[in-house]
């Protein structure tokens, strides 16, 4: 389906490198999983350009249940992840924006300070966030070389 943040490229494909017959199906989840979040990490980039610090990093919604998923995200991005007690993500912020659109909040700063929750923070492990960050440039070296028009 192509790829959104930060490149905007809809011709950006998937691909497994390097598999062998001793790669279990666990093995292409974990890739899968850590694949997204070097992508998610990308977005981090356009952040650093324009020069704006990454103090918190948040994650909601039903694939924040997975302690697995969370653990990734924390070791790929190198820094702590906050889990929110809202699973509902998108809807919440909708009904906060729509609280703050009526009165019921002046800002959207205040809104959530009023309601968001941190239920969990999960830490990066030094180890896998260093060998994820060794994996992380193959994965930009790759994409470069298997979509070398983006």
């Amino acid at each position: 389906m192509g790829e959104r943040t930060p490149h905007l490229d809809p011709d950006a494909r998937a691909a497994l490198v390097g598999l062998s017959a001793s790669h279990t199906r666990a093995h292409v989840t974990r890739a899968v999983l850590e694949g997204v979040a070097f992508s998610l990490w990308d977005a981090f980039a356009v952040f650093e350009e324009m020069g704006v610090p990454t103090t918190q990093i948040r994650l909601g919604g039903g694939g924040a249940r997975s302690a697995l998923w969370r653990q990734i995200q924390a070791d790929v991005y190198g820094h702590e992840v906050e889990v929110l007690e809202a699973e509902e993500g998108a809807a919440y912020g909708a009904a906060l924006l729509a609280g703050v659109g009526v009165g019921q909040w002046a800002t959207v700063d205040e809104a959530c300070a009023s309601v968001v929750r941190v239920a969990a923070k999960v830490r990066p492990v030094a180890a896998s966030a260093a060998t994820l960050r060794t994996q992380y440039r193959r994965f930009r070296t790759l994409y470069e070389a298997l979509h070398p028009a983006h």
